[in-house]
């Protein structure tokens, strides 16, 4: 059975900005479980940032990426940073529409979707999707376990999402 997961590239999961209070305690609980839920062999589909972070999590629960044979996915992407006046990009109106799009594509899953996602338009509301456009083939044939969060602190949409293949 093929698992693949979903966490955002939240720089506040490393453990360099780590402080007394946990800002993002709930979104950290959720990445680690998903992250754990992958099991042993698990490959990292993230651009620089979203690398650092996936190995970050995946050594937090004692597993190495690995590169070849079979494995479990690890994607890390996630909506807009332009939600609010407050986001790190500024409130666009369109980042509501984008991530509502996003996220309903991600909870049935939509492979055609998220295979069709426009990257310019993500680009402009400071969206790491490429990762998720990348990987939309892995969710063809899968079925939705659980989308453990679904929320935009600080004005950037970030997603926990699990999926595993159709019995």
């Amino acid at each position: 059975m093929t698992r693949i997961a979903l966490v955002p590239g939240c720089l506040a999961l490393l453990p360099e900005h780590a402080s007394l209070h946990d800002p993002v305690e709930e979104l950290r609980a959720a990445c680690l479980a998903a992250v754990a839920w992958l099991g042993e062999d698990v490959r990292v589909v993230a651009g620089e940032q979203g690398m650092r972070v996936a190995t970050s999590l995946l050594a937090e629960v004692g597993v190495a990426p690995v590169t070849s044979g079979e494995a479990a996915y690890l994607i890390v992407g996630n909506g807009s940073a332009r939600r609010s006046e407050k986001a790190p990009g500024h409130l666009d109106p369109r980042a509501a529409g984008f991530d509502d799009m996003l996220g309903e594509a991600l909870a049935e899953p939509d492979a055609e979707a998220l295979g069709a996602l426009d990257l310019g338009l993500a680009g402009e509301l400071l969206a790491d999707v490429a990762p998720i456009a990348e990987s939309a083939d892995l969710l063809r044939g899968a079925g939705t376990v659980a989308v453990d969060y679904d929320d935009d602190p600080y004005g950037v949409r970030y997603w926990v999402a699990r999926w595993a293949d159709r019995p």
